[in-house]
């Protein structure tokens, strides 16, 4: 079940972003994570805003934009906005996120060129009414068993010469120095260890998996796709950071303690719950060294045929 997350950060975040873990689990209950997925999109938009303007030297006039796993909608109105002449469709497969997407498009006055789908990916996109110029799925992927069957189909409902556009990989977001001033430094780096693990299962359980290397270029070749490019774009919101980034950092340590938290030693464990207590001078709410840092990887090829 493929769900929108553009909120775009680390490779693999149980905490939000790649899978918003729940305890020790890997189920993903979207719905419930709606406001933290737009707010982290809209503090993201710069990062957005970038990739968006890089496609568009490639693909000036797509005529159809489809968001494969939209979540809310923040990015596909990105698209709205930065394709003015384009129809933009998000797909998702949770009706309430769809929801959400369907206002905000009205609120920005583009509601008369947007549209939705709900249904999981990738069989809902049987459901556009033509081919698009451009396709994107941003993080969504991942969440596809078959990697590999997925990307077929996504390069199936290109027109000829459309362009896809995948948002996989990069590196994990920094919001903190290596050396806290308590605790034992390098907590980020083995909370990302964690992660990675909580990653893995999340793959192995999913439906129909199918263990892939993460050679994007190349799965998008054996697609059937040809003219891959690949380029990474940062986000850098230095220290201090102002009251929604340091909310989107408070948020993200919340869902890392709540996802892969117990599996931490007793010290990383206090130090990580003195960095959530509002009421702690060494919190992230209050100490002035907090930062967002990150690295997002876009992979393009275009349908030939």
């Amino acid at each position: 079940m493929a769900h929108g997350h553009h909120e775009g950060h680390n490779q693999h975040q149980a905490g939000h972003g790649h899978g918003h873990g729940h305890g020790h689990g890997t189920d993903i209950d979207w719905n419930e994570l709606a406001g933290l997925l737009e707010s982290q999109a809209e503090l993201f938009a710069p990062v957005y805003r970038e990739a968006l303007a890089w496609l568009g030297q490639d693909v000036p006039e797509p005529g159809l934009v489809v968001d494969a796993g939209s979540g809310p909608g923040v990015v596909s109105c990105l698209f709205a906005e930065a394709f003015p002449t384009a129809r933009v469709v998000a797909v998702d497969g949770t009706a309430p996120l769809l929801e959400r997407a369907r206002d905000r498009a009205a609120r920005l006055g583009v509601g008369d060129r947007f549209d939705t789908v709900a249904g999981d990916l990738p069989e809902a996109l049987g459901r556009l009414d033509r081919p698009a110029g451009l396709l994107w799925a941003s993080r969504s992927l991942h969440h596809l068993g078959d990697q590999r069957a997925a990307l077929a189909a996504f390069a199936g409902h290109l027109a000829p010469g459309g362009t896809l556009a995948l948002l996989e990989g990069g590196l994990p977001s920094r919001f903190l120095p290596r050396d806290l001033g308590i605790g034992r430094p390098g907590l980020q780096a083995r909370l990302d260890a964690l992660e990675e693990e909580w990653f893995a299962r999340m793959r192995a359980e999913l439906p129909g998996s199918v263990a892939e290397t993460e050679d994007w270029p190349a799965l998008l070749t054996a697609a059937g796709l040809k003219h891959t490019g690949t380029r990474t774009f940062l986000l850098d919101l230095p220290a201090p950071a102002d009251d929604r980034a340091r909310a989107y950092v408070a948020a993200h340590l919340s869902r890392v303690r709540e996802g892969v938290g117990e599996a931490l030693d007793a010290e990383d464990r206090a130090t990580l719950d003195r960095l959530l207590d509002p009421s702690d001078p060494a919190s992230v709410h209050v100490r002035p060294d907090v930062f967002v840092l990150g690295a997002y990887t876009v992979h393009t090829a275009v349908r030939q045929d």
